[in-house]
């Protein structure tokens, strides 16, 4: 199993979103101004700016990153995930609220300021690859190290190992309109990767390519991600892509987060109807994982002596195929091997046989 998803120590926070709001309309700029509005609830102050005609992207975002963690923000069209991201890249400035990266606030920082962390702790892919067509791949990855002013030995040197990194080994010299939409979309991957960011922004990245590239490029995503270790703040639309990506995922409607968790949490859990039906249809099985609906206990049962122990990670569906037909019982084991609960046989089909029945 990936490393993506290890147990792990508490990361400190890389980056925040504290109270943010992003309006649209004439006059913002002077919403801040208004003690009463202010002075407002998150709630009442949605309300007021409504009534007055004002469109509210994004409402009262709070959430935290930390390093390492794969963050997905994830909505209907129109629900305000985009609008957070540009919001977090500075390409939107928050109407109120602040974003914080590695404790610096970005949204009172000068421009020329912001254009130095855009181009050396941040990295930004979008649904629209954005290469340049006239460039080769090597040119379009070597083109933000060039921006930087550093030297063409070590800009050569990067591009090329992007290049391999995403698969592409070989492939440096063709045009974009030589390369399918998802080689495509490497290189607009690898770009980003170019300039070795502390935050990677990925606004839908897969959601133009045909349904086999999506995953296999998710699949690669994950691959990446075990070994770069990236902070990583992903928007999509499809409740599917997001479990099978997210350390956790914020769901948004209408501009407001509606929940924030875990995958398991949301699939348990659900907040509200809405949040049931993103995940009405996806499988439990391959979602869950042991650790997920164990009894936590520090020591097993009396009555499990012959148990086999299985890693709190693995996936329900995998220990279903695993486990032999006579085996009853399973240890959960979590960080170097420590016991942390136990579960059963019988629930496990109990859950497969609620899953048939959906």
């Amino acid at each position: 199993m990936s490393s993506l998803r290890a147990t792990s120590k508490i990361h400190p926070v890389t980056l925040s979103c504290d109270g943010l709001w992003k309006v649209f309309g004439s006059q913002v700029e002077k919403l801040r101004q208004n003690a009463d509005l202010m002075a407002m609830s998150a709630h009442e102050r949605g309300q007021a700016l409504r009534d007055d005609g004002y469109i509210v992207g994004a409402e009262d975002i709070s959430f935290s990153v930390h390093a390492g963690e794969l963050f997905v923000i994830m909505g209907l069209s129109g629900s305000g995930k985009s609008t957070v991201l540009r919001c977090i890249a500075q390409l939107q400035q928050p109407t109120f609220g602040h974003v914080m990266l590695d404790g610096v606030c970005l949204d009172t920082m000068p421009e020329a300021e912001l254009r130095e962390i855009r181009r050396r702790k941040m990295g930004m892919v979008f649904q629209n690859f954005g290469l340049v067509p006239h460039f080769t791949a090597l040119q379009n990855i070597a083109f933000p190290l060039k921006v930087r002013g550093e030297s063409r030995a070590n800009i050569m040197a990067k591009a090329e190992e992007m290049l391999k990194l995403v698969g592409l080994e070989g492939r440096g010299n063709a045009f974009p309109s030589e390369l399918s939409g998802g080689q495509q979309q490497r290189v607009g991957i690898a770009r980003s990767l170019a300039v070795d960011p502390e935050i990677w922004l990925l606004d839908e990245p897969f959601s133009a390519l045909d349904p086999l590239i999506r995953r296999q490029l998710q699949d690669e995503l994950i691959e990446l991600q075990s070994r770069l270790k990236k902070s990583i703040v992903f928007v999509t639309h499809d409740f599917s892509e997001a479990v099978r990506l997210a350390d956790r995922i914020a769901i948004m409607r209408d501009g407001r987060m509606v929940q924030l968790g875990r995958p398991a949490d949301l699939l348990l859990r659900p907040a509200d109807d809405y949040v049931t039906s993103f995940v009405r249809d996806v499988s439990r099985l391959q979602v869950l994982r042991l650790e997920d609906v164990m009894t936590p206990a520090s020591k097993a049962p009396n009555d499990f002596k012959n148990a086999v122990s299985l890693d709190g990670k693995t996936t329900l569906e995998k220990c279903l195929i695993d486990l032999a037909p006579g085996q009853k019982h399973i240890i959960v084991t979590g960080y170097q091997g420590k016991i942390i609960g136990h579960f059963t046989r019988d629930h496990l089909l109990q859950i497969a046989n609620n899953e048939g029945e959906k």
